[in-house]
């Protein structure tokens, strides 16, 4: 171990990169120079993962160098294989073959995957928007499939991210040149969308109707194939492409964890992110879990991992120092659900009420996508760090 005193965060997402960005700013402020903060992820960049279903994916990723460098943070790139708390290290693999690396205070921020059940045909045939490179992949295929005079997508899983990558598709397939795009949303809920609350089922469904996206609810995937997929029913649905958006769980590492975790795989967390009946641990993002408001849970969401993230970093530092730490609590909670050319749906509070819909929601979709859930553009040391406060942000702007 160095002489200096580490803080190890895991994960280059929303919840690591701005733990990561938090520390360096306490550290700066409490003028602790000698804390190290590293950063460990399996790529160069920082992900916008939740634009991965769009058309466009090239302003979609930021290089983590650009805004971890600015303000001392080191950057490392590998995949993380193994976390031991009682040895306080972390094993991963690099270019170079394994290596570990021990740490005074981790914070594990490894976020979310897709659920991919064990079913006959999906991993050689489906697709996804899971990762930057399975959304290219997506796309490139999408792109390679005209011109022709008619082509089926089924999107399989009804909530916000299927809902999403199916009314983009209608518009990508045109764009390779398929006159006649068929795209069907199909979920096991009898209605789509079901799980945004009542109100805003008939929207969604105006939208998808709109845009001309086939709804099928009430079934279940058996298995995929390269025409198409078979339904647990026997009933085939046939389609050229089958794109995966069903359900999302914690980063598989969490349950090295000595601790239980909740039915998505996530980890328990107190206010602080402290990981719960451990030390030195922190948790942010996707794999934790907490009452973020005293009463719900929080979601595998950039709205709740990026404040988890900047408390998180925050509080690693204050916890090493032995300052006292801050607990985070946020007391709204909105759902801006993309609706492609159509526009969006703005939603507010636990019970989804709709606020806004069309293309003024658009714009509010637009806002966070592009503008609010980046890091300050400029690269600029101070707003970096500025921005990495352990504050709540107010809701997004509702457009009228």
């Amino acid at each position: 171990m160095t002489s200096a005193r580490r803080i190890l965060v895991l994960g280059g997402g929303f919840a690591g990169l701005w733990s990561a960005l938090a520390a360096a700013r306490t550290r700066e402020a409490l003028g602790a120079q000698q804390i190290e903060i590293v950063l460990l992820n399996d790529t160069p960049w920082h992900s916008i993962r939740v634009r991965n279903y769009e058309a466009d994916l090239s302003q979609t990723r930021v290089a983590l160098d650009e805004v971890l460098i600015p303000v001392g943070v080191r950057r490392l790139e590998g995949k993380v294989t193994g976390i031991d708390v009682a040895t306080k290290t972390v094993a991963y693999d690099d270019a170079e073959g394994p290596k570990t690396l021990d740490y005074d205070r981790l914070v594990f921020a490894l976020g979310s995957q897709l659920s991919r059940p064990n079913l006959p045909g999906l991993a050689e045939h489906g697709f996804d928007v899971d990762t930057y490179g399975a959304a290219m992949r997506l796309n490139e295929h999408i792109a390679g499939l005209g011109p022709r005079a008619a082509s089926t997508v089924l999107v399989v899983g009804g909530g916000l991210t299927g809902i999403e990558a199916a009314a983009e598709m209608p518009g990508k397939l045109r764009a390779a040149g398929v006159t006649a795009p068929h795209v069907i949303l199909a979920d096991h809920a009898p209605r789509i969308g079901s799980d945004m609350g009542e109100g805003a089922v008939p929207v969604i469904e105006e939208a998808l109707a709109a845009l001309g996206v086939e709804r099928c609810g009430g079934v279940s995937v058996a298995s995929v194939d390269a025409v198409g997929a078979t339904l647990a029913s026997g009933e085939r649905i046939e389609a050229e492409t089958v794109v995966w958006c069903a359900g999302m769980r914690a980063h598989p590492l969490s349950a090295t964890f000595p601790v239980a975790c909740d039915r998505l795989g996530r980890l328990p967390v107190d206010s602080l992110l402290k990981v719960e009946g451990l030390a030195a641990e922190f948790a942010a993002g996707d794999v934790a879990s907490f009452l973020i408001d005293g009463t719900h849970s929080c979601v595998m969401s950039c709205q709740h991992g990026r404040p988890m993230g900047r408390f998180a970093g925050h509080n690693a530092v204050c916890d090493l120092l032995g300052q006292p730490m801050l607990p985070l609590r946020i007391d709204w909670y909105t759902t801006i659900l993309d609706l492609g050319p159509w526009g969006a749906l703005y939603t507010e509070g636990w019970s989804r009420k709709v606020v806004s819909q069309g293309q003024s929601a658009k714009r509010t979709k637009e806002t966070i996508n592009r503008e609010r859930i980046y890091p300050p553009r400029t690269g600029g040391r101070q707003a970096l760090l500025d921005a990495a406060a352990p504050t709540v942000q107010t809701p997004p702007v509702r457009y009228e």
